[in-house]
């Protein structure tokens, strides 16, 4: 029963960093393409769709996924410089 109660535990408090880690990278994104955009517009837009699919997957409560997409974004960003 112990370990059942340290797994939810853990599980619940995983999730919450996750959420806070969201913001952040979409700040991050935000950032990087207001002071150095892409030149490439494929790249540019690749980029932006990411960026909101990311914000969606953050609202809908889909933490890790929207990490998971907004991570692909600022690789794309940090490879296009």
């Amino acid at each position: 029963m112990r370990r059942l109660a340290v797994f939810f535990t853990t599980v619940l408090l995983s999730t919450s960093l996750w959420a806070m880690h969201c913001p952040a990278d979409m700040a991050k994104i935000d950032a990087m393409l207001q002071s150095n955009p892409p030149s490439d517009a494929t790249v540019l837009e690749r980029v932006q769709k990411l960026r909101a699919e990311g914000e969606e997957l953050h609202k809908a409560g889909n933490h890790s996924q929207s990490v998971k997409v907004l991570g692909e974004a600022l690789q794309l960003l940090e490879a296009s410089e």
